[in-house]
């Protein structure tokens, strides 16, 4: 009977220690003095089910990293949140869970990247937890959250995550730059759920351009408290009442088999996607939208709207927006489309100065608008062509739209540009000509590309007839010739004659000024004077 007495005390001693570890495992507990280092082969905290990790994430083949949460089981990795943005962390930094309960951030030289703007006391363990919330825990207080992931969103909003009043979520400032954008969603004191612009230097809220409509002056208890965005996919605000405002319904199918999320993109525009778990090839789907048309829905005269100054923006039907530059102008940063555009030339205003008409010249492009950019002037009953040289002889304007008899001009910045094909009218653009001092190459009149395929050829008298590199080889043609026979001198006179008539001859600076329309492009300087492109006729056929 001894036998099965020890045997169940051996099998007693195997499984207890075993208990500690699985209740570890369980749990994912962090430790006080945990840390990470950012290299290619880091490995991150995970959640208990493996779908979220804490940890760096590299920023494509860079050696930066940011601090962040993203979807680990799915190949593209998507980001959930992310703490330095606007100052990623080189290779070799350090996240560390410190003895004293604070999660910093440090370069390799020990500098601090970042830490929690609030306050931590008490914190004892830490979670990364299936929902993808990171939690700073103080398990002396029933566990209760002193820092977490979901109360500090960056773009996007995981389900069962909650959006309470003064929340904020803050788009990136583009696909592949995770600074912070000029878009935001907030959760206003008065109830409503917003969208809007804002201004990077001082933080100004701008004009917001969707709203939930969740606020009531009259009855407080019929406006908004929270935002909560569930494991269906559903997104809708809680009034003060305990009503639901829907905002986006849920998935009528089996929710366990998706990941969703709702994302404020780079572009402004607040998205919920939608992922099957099981497809390890799939992609995510956008499943919801606002503003419908973004292009259409920014307003007012502050800020840059949905594509910053002096460019345009064009509405696509999966709800993007496309933001191009006007001609004449070219992109403030060639990799954000949506940080505006600029001249590479200003106006000259002096007074007594040049005929505007030498200086400019007109680009015109149909069905452009900027209703909510202030006009500077507006006319009414004046023609096309009366609106356009009303612009072109103002200093001050930029752009002049005409539609239907009214004429608007406009100044630099120009703000919220969009396209309306609903709506018939033509822009005209004031762009400067070529000036050579500036370096840059001419704009190419569109009626006059067309003539392409005319013959042209380079125009070098100013540099042949002050060469005597030249008038040597002419000398020596003419010995040549004379040594020649009389019958072969003769036939070669009649050539070379024909050819001096064409190629040789003296041209007055009327007619260089026409063959080079008024030495509009200029091809390069040398030694003896400029190179202008131009068109030359003879008696018998152009050249």
């Amino acid at each position: 009977m001894a036998f099965p007495i020890l045997h169940a005390r051996l099998l007693l001693l195997f499984v207890l220690p075993s208990w500690p570890l699985v209740f570890s495992q369980a749990n994912r507990e962090i430790h006080l003095g945990s840390s990470l280092v950012a290299s290619d082969n880091s490995s991150p905290w995970r959640s208990p089910s493996g779908e979220f990790a804490f940890g760096f994430y590299q920023l494509g083949n860079q050696n930066l990293f940011l601090l962040a949460i993203w979807f680990d089981k799915i190949p593209e990795k998507t980001l959930a949140w992310y703490a330095n943005g606007d100052n990623p962390a080189p290779e070799g930094s350090k996240v560390e869970l410190t003895s004293d309960g604070q999660l910093i951030l440090n370069d390799p030289k020990g500098d601090e990247i970042w830490r929690p703007q609030t306050t931590l006391n008490g914190v004892t363990h830490a979670y990364m937890l299936d929902a993808g919330n990171f939690a700073l825990v103080n398990g002396d207080q029933n566990s209760t959250h002193v820092w977490e992931s979901f109360k500090n969103p960056a773009d996007t909003v995981l389900p069962t995550q909650v959006l309470e009043i003064g929340g904020t979520v803050s788009s990136r400032q583009a696909e592949s730059n995770y600074s912070k954008g000029r878009f935001q969603l907030r959760l206003l004191p008065n109830g409503n759920l917003v969208l809007n612009t804002f201004d990077l230097q001082t933080n100004t809220a701008y004009d917001a351009y969707y709203w939930s409509n969740t606020y009531d002056a009259a009855n407080r208890s019929n406006s908004g408290e929270r935002v909560i965005f569930d494991e269906s996919g559903r997104l809708y605000v809680v009034l003060q009442s305990g009503e639901n405002v829907i905002l986006k319904s849920g998935s009528a199918e089996s929710t366990g088999g998706y990941y969703y999320r709702a994302t404020l993109d780079f572009d402004g525009v607040f998205r919920i996607y939608t992922r099957s778990k099981l497809q390890n090839n799939g992609s995510w789907v956008q499943s919801w939208h606002v503003p419908k048309d973004i292009c259409s829905e920014i307003r007012g005269e502050l800020g840059g709207g949905s594509c910053g100054f002096n460019s345009y923006c064009v509405y696509d039907k999966n709800g993007r927006p496309t933001c191009e530059c006007l001609p004449g102008f070219f992109p403030v940063d060639p990799d954000n489309k949506l940080d505006g555009c600029k001249h590479n030339l200003t106006q000259k205003c002096e007074a007594g100065g040049s005929n505007p008409e030498d200086l400019y010249q007109k680009r015109e492009v149909s069905n452009l608008f900027w209703p909510y950019s202030a006009n500077f002037e507006k006319k009414d009953s004046l023609n096309e062509d009366v609106c356009w040289k009303s612009c072109l002889y103002d200093c001050n304007c930029v752009v002049a739209v005409h539609n239907e008899g009214t004429c608007w001009k406009k100044k630099m910045p120009l703000s919220n540009g969009r396209a309306n094909w609903s709506i018939h009218g033509k822009t005209m653009i004031k762009v400067p000509k070529y000036d050579a001092s500036s370096g840059m190459p001419p704009l190419q009149d569109p009626i006059r590309g067309k003539k392409k395929d005319q013959g042209t050829l380079i125009l070098v008298g100013s540099i042949l007839l002050g060469s005597s590199v030249f008038l040597n080889f002419l000398l020596a043609a003419l010995i040549s010739l004379v040594r020649s026979s009389s019958s072969q001198k003769r036939h070669k006179l009649i050539r070379s004659s024909s050819i001096l008539e064409t190629n040789i001859r003296s041209f007055t600076y009327e007619e260089l000024k026409q063959a080079t329309d008024g030495f509009r492009e200029e091809l390069g300087r040398g030694a003896f004077g400029t190179v202008y492109k131009g068109v030359l006729s003879s008696s018998s056929s152009e050249i």
